[in-house]
């Protein structure tokens, strides 16, 4: 088939899994306290190394009928990879592999593979139809280690040779996998064995591209000197063969093998600190296939491979460790200038926000995660407060219906503090809204937290949760109380890198101060980005034209990837924050509003009062937010 007319550039064949990894860093798997969850297995990580270096890759596997198959669909699915032929196993569970890292040699590691869903794929999973959608095939070694996957993989290999696919192989050597340790050894890369060699050898002929280490090169040809092992694997494929040489690089070899490593050109390394080997070799696959699969050229292939090798060797996890196509782009635009891309700020931000979950390109927010403003109200109306929580329930009940009445689709969201609101936040998380939840104690002037060290509190909360801080700031505050906000607005943006958390950053200036021109508000966001502070989003009242243009100007400057502006209601009137958003519509960078009191305030009231019933107050609060929504799309109308 024609390149132009294929609908998949690559289809990965072979384990995908679960990945546990543990959070401290340089303990014993046994001393381990928590654990990280992230996408695994080695095709499961190729898969989404190339989907997110902007190939159309598949994944063909099972999982489980069970919480972390359906994670590992929904995390491919979200990179871009087609998830049609990952099939759902009824009877067995997905796949799950538990990982420390001890030191820079010392890496741990259990697979709990025991008649799981991956190794359960047969030759009848495998579509024909589906395999002549590809340009390509890639399978990694562990599924050619039992009798059904190898039949699985050599059904889908005959038919990429009749419709004329690319085929690569990852070697992808695990001792345990093929038997040859005990169960709780998956750290051991290595154990000669002359059946492993034999049934590789079998097939290697099946292959246009095989990809391995020295160790396991040296299982493929059958010898631990390496050149001899190549030369092994050379009597048996004319494929071309790519070695990598750890910290080096790697090594390209389309003919006759020489006798000696002067006269292989080496593809250079790229030089980072040590965190983490694993995953690697599945990122320098992801960077391989994609330069490979575009006829770049193999050096300009290597590149991309080195590269993305050695990005994930300095972080934790292997799949969200790989770099997107934009990071490693610009990390090789420059790379000359870059001695250690790990410590890059730049190419740090890039991988934060060029691998977010999810895109929001408008959005109409319902915020009541007020605290301080309902206490008082409870007390004005001689209510206890335990009748808060169910009155957040209340509002959130009435966001739901509102947003399926108006269509939202993706476009709705909620600000919910968890002291009075947990209920409310437990109830909407991982139902598809923008989510977010306040750090700041309510009023502090300066800024304190609620509930103490923002780095304790992140690591309980969802990931879709999104950190929203409300600072009162004025440029011209005395020295001390702007250093003060600032140590710890740069605290709050340290723990959302560490934990993946995005950041909204509210800025209000403070009433008590009496100069409160609005052009202050593009000096604070000056302010904030010179501390090195890139919030993934920005929080501030209706402002002029004028004002509007100076700060899209100052954000599209500081950083292109901000997601933008929300607009605030401060209990405004509804015709006034008609007017507001009238003025705010026409700039891009303003992507919505995040309104409370002015749909809630007054429903909240006489419901408090008992002048209201439950449903009474969720029609009502509905109508209002409904009408806010109304007003949003007249104006970007």
């Amino acid at each position: 088939m024609n390149r132009a007319v294929k609908r998949l550039d690559v289809i990965c064949i072979g384990r995908v899994a679960v990945d546990l990894y543990a959070q401290q860093i340089g303990a014993r798997l046994e001393d381990a306290g928590s654990f990280a969850k992230y996408l695994g297995g080695s095709s499961g990580n190729v898969a989404y190394g190339t989907a997110i270096q902007g190939l159309k890759s598949a994944m063909l596997a099972r999982v489980g009928d069970e919480h972390n198959g359906r994670f590992l669909r929904e995390t491919l699915s979200r990179a871009g990879v087609d998830t049609q032929y990952l099939l759902t196993d009824k009877q067995r569970l997905t796949a799950l592999v538990m990982l420390g890292i001890k030191d820079q040699e010392t890496f741990p590691l259990i697979f709990y593979r025991d008649n799981c869903a991956d190794m359960a794929l047969t030759a009848e999973d495998i579509n024909e139809e589906y395999i002549a959608s590809s340009r390509a095939l890639a399978v990694t070694g562990t599924h050619l280690s039992h009798a059904r996957t190898r039949d699985a993989v050599l059904t889908a290999l005959g038919y990429a040779r009749r419709h004329g696919l690319r085929t690569a192989l990852d070697i992808d050597y695990r001792p345990v996998l093929w038997g040859l340790t005990s169960p709780g050894d998956g750290e051991t890369r290595f154990i000669a064995s002359d059946r492993v060699t034999r049934q590789l050898q079998e097939v290697l002929h099946l292959f246009d591209l095989i990809v391995g280490t020295e160790e396991e090169f040296h299982i493929a040809g059958g010898s631990t000197d390496t050149l001899t092992a190549l030369k092994n694997v050379r009597h048996a494929t004319g494929a071309t063969l790519v070695c990598k040489r750890g910290p080096m690089g790697c090594v390209v070899l389309e003919g006759e093998i020489p006798d000696d490593w002067q006269h292989i050109p080496l593809q250079q390394g790229v030089n980072v600190d040590v965190l983490n080997v694993l995953g690697a070799g599945d990122a320098f696959m992801s960077g391989l296939l994609r330069g490979w699969l575009n006829d770049e050229g193999w050096e300009q292939a290597c590149r991309y491979a080195n590269a993305c090798g050695a990005l994930v060797v300095s972080r934790h996890g292997c799949a969200p460790a790989m770099p997107t196509r934009i990071e490693l782009d610009d990390y090789l635009s420059r790379a000359q200038s870059v001695p250690r891309p790990d410590i890059d700020a730049r190419l740090n931000h890039l991988h934060r926000v060029t691998s977010r979950r999810q895109r929001w390109p408008e959005l109409c927010i319902f915020a009541f995660d007020h605290r301080k403003q309902l206490t008082e109200l409870a007390r004005e109306t001689g209510r206890d407060t335990v009748c808060i929580p169910q009155l957040k329930l209340l509002l959130l009940s009435a966001a739901e219906t509102a947003a399926k009445e108006a269509g939202l689709n993706g476009r709705s969201g909620v600000l919910i503090d968890d002291t009075w609101g947990q209920r409310s936040l437990n109830a909407i998380t991982g139902k598809g809204w923008w989510i977010g939840r306040p750090i700041e104690l309510p009023g502090s002037r300066p800024l304190r937290l609620e509930h103490g060290n923002i780095g304790s509190q992140l690591i309980n909360w969802p990931l879709e949760q999104v950190v929203k801080c409300l600072v009162f700031y004025h440029p011209d505050d005395p020295v001390a109380l702007r250093a003060e906000q600032d140590a710890l607005l740069l605290e709050i943006w340290q723990a959302c890198n560490t934990s993946g958390h995005e950041l909204l950053l509210e800025v209000i200036l403070p009433a008590s101060c009496p100069d409160r021109d609005e052009r202050h508000y593009c000096r604070v966001l000056e302010h904030v980005y010179r501390l090195g502070i890139r919030p993934d989003w920005w929080k501030l009242p209706p402002l002029s034209d004028a004002s509007w243009v100076q700060i899209s100007a100052l954000i599209a400057r500081e950083d292109e990837w901000c997601r933008g502006i929300l607009l605030l209601g401060l209990d405004a009137p509804s015709d006034r924050l008609r007017a507001g958003f009238a003025e705010a519509a026409r700039h891009p960078i303003i992507k919505g509003f995040a309104v409370g009191r002015t749909i809630f305030g007054q429903p909240a009231r006489r419901w408090m009062q008992g002048e209201l019933s439950d449903e009474a107050l969720v029609e009502e609060v509905k109508r209002n937010y409904l009408a806010l929504i109304d007003y949003w799309r007249e104006a970007r109308r």
